[in-house]
């Protein structure tokens, strides 16, 4: 079964992990994957990836927004009607090009399924989420002509059957972790900073991440200088929250960490891992902390909230951040057996509900719905492997 991915693979952000997390495991069960995505042509193809890429052209793009050359959708054409994949799966990159691709799939009788990421508040407590929830107003009408939406929470799946897309047409598939690799292990994280305990924060420095709450609220705590607050990532705040916060030697600025492997490490020697944000879908992040042991607190936005519920984390009011962390971290500080017990309760919430391959087996019986005909054939093409 052959399926066209169209997503990211620059620059990093959550759809980037996502659609590389997902296309290696369909391609680890033996299906034939074609990413396509935005990228120069000069750029060259990933050799390590196991799948087929194609370019197409683009006048900018960034962690948020994409916006194709005039010659992108003629490309696509041509590249779909050469492939001729069974399915076209699309990751979207919140793009012009988004609300094309149900005419040039239909037109090419190919069946189309959305990703849709957008990060959201339910409770609209600010003007950050009530521009989140433009975007899903914004995309309903074209997500309604998609033969399938996948979101990661039924809060998404509610509000985009209220916004007018029909209910068979939109499945709920969180996002899934490897478990095999993100897992408790040894790490020397802690050593290298000199910390007695370390709490991280990792993810974009952007307003709707919420991260000058998180500093606040470390300021007011008094953690002491042998604890270390951790920021990893970058983003359009970095220079100012450094040059507010900078001169606090408790807070390390690590900046992007490109390498996995080294994202992994910072995780497994976390005590805590810290998600402010005003806005989220489903944080993969998140995920990831709480996959590798790590306790883990998060804002009641999107919904983390519903990950870390009943005990397996500690949720916050998104209003009420830094005075939150004030009382919370503290008690970490004081109390590292809190931190050894949260981190157990989340490595099994993970294990229980959001591992990749019960999120790699529910988009499989998606696919085998539109195409049923070729699943069936596929499926058993792989169930005589193993005889």
């Amino acid at each position: 079964m052959h399926i066209a991915w169209l997503g990211k693979k620059s620059p990093f952000c959550g759809n980037v992990t996502y659609g590389r997390e997902i296309t290696n495991a369909l391609l680890e069960r033996g299906y034939r994957v074609t990413f396509l995505h935005f990228a120069e042509s000069e750029e060259t193809p990933d050799d390590q990836a196991g799948y087929e890429e194609v370019s197409l052209p683009f006048i900018f793009k960034s962690q948020i927004l994409t916006l194709p050359s005039l010659r992108s959708g003629r490309r696509l054409v041509e590249a779909l009607r050469s492939l001729q994949p069974d399915i076209v799966h699309a990751s979207l990159t919140l793009s012009p090009l988004d609300f094309r691709l149900p005419e040039i799939c239909h037109e090419l009788g190919i069946p189309l399924v959305a990703t849709f990421h957008p990060p959201f508040d339910r409770k609209l407590r600010n003007l950050t989420s009530g521009t989140q929830h433009l975007a899903y107003q914004l995309y309903a009408p074209c997500l309604a002509n998609y033969d399938r939406v996948i979101v990661f929470s039924n809060l998404q799946r509610n509000l985009l059957i209220k916004l007018g897309v029909l209910a068979n047409r939109v499945a709920v598939i969180p996002n899934g972790v490897d478990v095999f690799k993100y897992a408790p292990g040894l790490s020397r994280i802690k050593a290298e900073l000199g910390a007695k305990q370390l709490y991280v924060y990792q993810g974009r420095l952007a307003i709707e991440k919420n991260v000058e709450s998180l500093l606040k609220g470390w300021k007011l705590a008094n953690m002491g200088p042998e604890n270390k607050l951790l920021i990893v990532g970058s983003g359009p705040l970095q220079t100012p929250l450094k040059a507010a916060y900078g001169s606090d030697d408790s807070v390390v600025w690590l900046g992007f960490v490109a390498s996995e492997h080294r994202r992994i490490e910072i995780l497994r020697g976390a005590d805590a891992f810290i998600l402010p944000s005003l806005v989220e879908g489903l944080s993969l992040s998140l995920l990831e902390a709480m996959a590798c042991g790590t306790a883990c607190v998060a804002t009641d936005a999107g919904a983390d909230g519903e990950v870390l519920e009943h005990g397996a984390g500690i949720i916050l009011d998104t209003h009420r951040v830094s005075a939150q962390l004030q009382t919370i971290l503290p008690i970490f500080r004081d109390h590292p057996e809190m931190t050894s017990m949260l981190g157990s309760k989340a490595r099994q919430r993970v294990l229980d509900r959001y591992t990749l391959g019960k999120n790699i087996t529910q988009l499989e019986e998606l696919y085998a719905q539109i195409v049923p005909s070729k699943a069936k054939q596929y499926i058993s093409q792989r169930a005589s492997q193993y005889q």
